[in-house]
């Protein structure tokens, strides 16, 4: 085992949730690099202290630059706004250091491009935290669809639904403000993600991008609550996502559907644990979905639980991503998916905002 030095770059939601995993993986995964969590950054001295005690790193810091240039922090985890990726990982690589950074990649396709250019140049290791995907039921989706079990694909139906703005007497705040704090910057990745991971690229889309509620309690929105898209897959499938805040009712809508000449695929993270599988073989009268519960002989599952159908959790989603990212640094390599990963998520998020404005198709490659 070899101690590797953690710097993570944010406290609050995602800077909680990847301390906790650095500090687990090495027990859960028995990985050979072992973090020692050695410096927090967060936006104020005193919070950055709070975070370094509750989290149990050595140090901590109100100034991301001291975090980066330390010799002891050697690999970067950044979990701060998209405003802020850029130049943190940036600023990491010219120092030759690994870097792993929450979705999206950057706050525009121009921050994707220079993340990826600044990645490539330095040749360190580079990841993007997409957790949903990871779980052990998509992770198998994604073994069935690549193996042919369900045939060729001819359909994706996809979709990342929750309601956390669906009153429209919920405060303006700041997740109301700034392009890359709408659906479209917020929620939309992970599907899009999910569409390139289980189908394959995109050629071309068609979107529409709207603010349902303009005005909240407190201030003007400014950015989009919901959006849907058509789309045609490289491989030929058609495919539909739809992205939304204010899907009333729905916790964590990250679901999605493939159907296939062979076979379909349905899953819904509300029910992280289950994936609905159809084969079309057999007498009719014995057909139907069989609901998989999943267990130790699914990817990343069994160093959690031997119990199969006891399921694995949000958490479990980001020490994962914690064991993927010490494994590529292990072996020196950039492991799926890395920061080219995240800017085609980015160039399909910018050739939506443009078919949305001009009211029709766009090809992808042309962004």
């Amino acid at each position: 085992m070899t101690a590797i030095g953690i710097g993570i770059v944010g406290g609050g939601y995602m800077g909680k949730a990847h301390s906790v995993a650095m500090a687990a993986v090495g027990a859960v995964f028995e990985t050979r690099l072992r973090p020692r969590l050695e410096m927090i950054c967060a936006s104020s001295a005193q919070s950055a202290e709070h975070y370094r005690q509750a989290f149990g790193f050595e140090r901590g810091t109100d100034d991301w630059r001291i975090l980066v240039d330390d010799p002891r922090v050697e690999a970067v985890v950044i979990a701060t706004p998209q405003s802020l990726h850029r130049d943190i990982a940036q600023a990491a690589f010219e120092r030759g250091k690994p870097v792993f950074c929450e979705k999206p990649l950057g706050a525009n396709l121009a921050d994707s491009r220079a993340m990826v250019a600044a990645a490539e140049a330095s040749g360190c290791v580079n990841m993007v935290g997409f957790n949903y995907i990871r779980t052990p039921a998509s992770q198998y989706a994604r073994q069935l669809v690549a193996s042919g079990a369900i045939g060729e694909v001819t359909w994706f139906r996809g979709e990342h639904t929750e309601d956390f703005l669906a009153d429209p007497q919920t405060p303006a705040n700041w997740r109301t403000t700034g392009m890359a704090n709408g659906t479209m910057g917020d929620l939309a990745p992970h599907m899009i993600n999910a569409a390139l991971a289980l189908i394959g690229p995109i050629d071309r889309l068609i979107a529409e991008i709207e603010t349902v509620h303009a005005e909240r309690p407190g201030g003007s929105v400014t950015n989009d609550d919901h959006a849907q898209m058509m789309c045609r897959f490289a491989g030929g499938a058609m495919g539909q996502l739809y992205f939304s805040r204010v899907s009333t009712g729905r916790k964590m809508g990250y679901a999605y559907e493939i159907v296939g000449t062979a076979g379909a695929i349905r899953f819904d993270q509300e029910d992280q644990n289950a994936l609905w599988l159809y084969r079309a073989e057999g007498e009719e009268a014995g057909r139907g979905f069989t609901k998989i519960l999943t267990g130790p002989a699914h990817p990343d599952y069994e160093p959690f639980c031997l119990g199969p159908g006891h399921g694995t959790g949000y958490q479990d989603q980001i020490i994962i991503e914690a064991k993927d990212f010490l494994e590529a640094i292990d072996a020196g390599k950039a492991r799926w998916p890395t920061f080219e990963d995240g800017m085609a998520v980015n160039q399909i998020i910018a050739a939506a905002h443009a078919s949305s404005g001009a009211k029709a198709w766009r090809d992808v490659a042309d962004f």
